[in-house]
């Protein structure tokens, strides 16, 4: 079977596309790879983000800014509950249970940036940056 110029052009941009965006039935070629939660950075305004704020050995990782008004789901490694308490005590509190627990909250609208603590924790600190 012989195929015409433009059918031939189709189908080699087809399969370009293809090899370069990664997508393929076997394998992991069409799995995405996430990047650490500290080199996140805010979506481009009207994008979804996946946002996370890890705890895990009384520390917090979490991404590096948010835009403002994202969803962040907090998930907690540790075996002990904790909170994401904002300092002022009013931009955000989120609790979440030990051994896996999740929660979620809305970041601040305004942009800035917002210390937070565990209430239950005093040694455990860090930083959401709304921009």
């Amino acid at each position: 079977m012989r195929l015409n110029p433009k059918a031939m052009m189709v189908v080699l941009a087809t399969a370009a596309l293809i090899a370069l965006t990664g997508c393929g039935a076997s394998g992991t070629g069409g799995q995405a790879t996430a990047s650490s939660p500290a080199s996140s950075s805010a979506a481009p305004p009207g994008t979804s983000q996946q946002l996370t704020i890890t705890i895990k050995d009384f520390g917090y990782q979490g991404p590096a800014s948010v835009s403002p008004g994202a969803k962040i789901t907090v998930k907690n490694d540790d075996a002990q509950a904790h909170t994401v308490t904002s300092d002022d005590g009013k931009a955000f509190d989120a609790a979440v249970d030990g051994g896996g627990g999740t929660a979620q909250f809305t970041a601040p609208t305004t942009p800035g940036s917002y210390s937070y603590h565990c209430a239950y924790h005093s040694n455990m600190h860090g930083m959401l940056v709304v921009k």
